[in-house]
């Protein structure tokens, strides 16, 4: 008996092995989810695979929380045991393996940093709970817009919210912070600028918040933007209002939030018609000083050591002098190359520790 309970034993555990052996690359089909912590926040992620008439695998990423849906990645494979699956345009790549038949454990890479990221099958519906938000019917007028930014020549796109009645009513232009944004501001599935013009147009100010540059339904291209042609956007939303027979064109203000809160002095200053400003966390800082407290904040909520933190700020400050000093752009990434070369040189690192810090950084550019 003792023999043919040993003999079964094995036996479990080779059909066992054999069973986890024998995943291969249809077995992912479906969509997996997970969460990573970045920053101290915990941010879902959602692997959508999807099996092609080839026998390949297509995939999608979804980050519901950054209300970012479908992003596209790139190839697909699975070798010995091990699922990768890279992400160009994040510029990333996720490893993993089964954990069990519906489970991956693995690791997101990103930017050089890595991070731990366990996977199940069988993603759950994504439910939010937005109580704030405001839901029609409302009490006031609503209005798709379009105008033009006639320094450039593309047309933005926007939201027009105007009281009940005739006016003519005093108006707000709202003003986005940094990055590609929509006219709501939309962030992890808050919508802060909707929540705005309700409140403000309920109180009889109208509000025209529009989709940035190359986002949403406006034209043009984010991608050269800066804050002075960002101000030439805000400034055509002010023309367009000036337009309008419901606005009263004398009390015409803009309420910026974050970059917004840069951009909005700057519109005023160049225009006659700006009766108000607001600034909704603002910068008070020079924004060189601004960007690296905030890797620095970044830096200590990821769990990094105080001796790392002060060596990504000194790299930090060191590319940002590059960018700042170099009037062709094209140029910052080749200096910035030779002055790490030149940094690394002086460590005496092993050549794999040397090789593993240059791609760190190169990716980081």
């Amino acid at each position: 008996m003792k023999k043919i309970g040993i003999t079964l034993a094995v036996l479990l555990v080779l059909l066992t092995g054999t069973a986890m052996g024998q995943k291969s690359i249809k077995d992912i089909a479906g969509s997996w989810s997970g969460k990573l912590i970045e920053s101290g926040m915990g941010i879902r992620l959602v692997f959508n695979f999807t099996l092609t008439e080839a026998d390949t695998i297509k995939a999608t990423l979804d980050s519901p929380d950054q209300a970012a849906m479908g992003i596209p990645l790139g190839r697909v494979t699975f070798v010995n045991d091990t699922l990768r699956v890279a992400a160009p345009m994040l510029r990333g790549e996720y490893r993993g393996v089964f954990a069990g038949d519906s489970s991956l454990t693995g690791i997101w890479t990103q930017l050089g940093k890595e991070y731990k990221l366990d996977l199940v099958l069988g993603a759950a519906p994504i439910t939010y709970n937005r109580p704030q938000e405001p839901k029609p019917p409302y009490p006031y007028r609503e209005e798709e817009v379009t105008f033009r930014n006639s320094i450039e020549n593309f047309d933005l796109s926007g939201t027009l919210t105007l009281p009940e009645g005739t006016g003519p009513f005093p108006a707000v232009v709202l003003i986005t912070g940094s990055g590609p944004q929509d006219r709501d501001e939309a962030i992890f599935a808050h919508k802060p600028f909707k929540v705005i013009a309700d409140h403000l147009t309920r109180n009889g100010i109208a509000v025209l918040r529009y989709d940035d540059r190359g986002t949403g339904k406006s034209k043009g291209n984010m991608t050269k933007a800066t804050s002075l042609t960002l101000a030439d956007d805000a400034a055509a939303a002010v023309a367009y209002l000036l337009e309008r027979r419901e606005i009263d064109n004398s009390k015409i203000g803009l309420a910026g939030h974050s970059e917004g809160g840069l951009i909005a002095p700057i519109v005023a200053s160049q225009s006659g018609h700006v009766a108000f400003i607001i600034s909704l966390a603002g910068p008070g800082v020079k924004g060189y000083d601004i960007i690296l407290k905030q890797n620095r904040d970044i830096s200590v909520l990821s769990g990094l050591s105080e001796a790392e933190i002060n060596e990504n700020i000194r790299i930090s400050a060191k590319i940002f002098d590059l960018v700042m000093a170099e009037g062709d752009q094209r140029k910052v990434a080749k200096e910035a190359m030779e002055w790490y070369n030149a940094d690394l040189d002086a460590m005496g690192l092993s050549a794999e520790e040397r090789k593993n810090r240059m791609s760190t950084f190169t990716q980081s550019l």
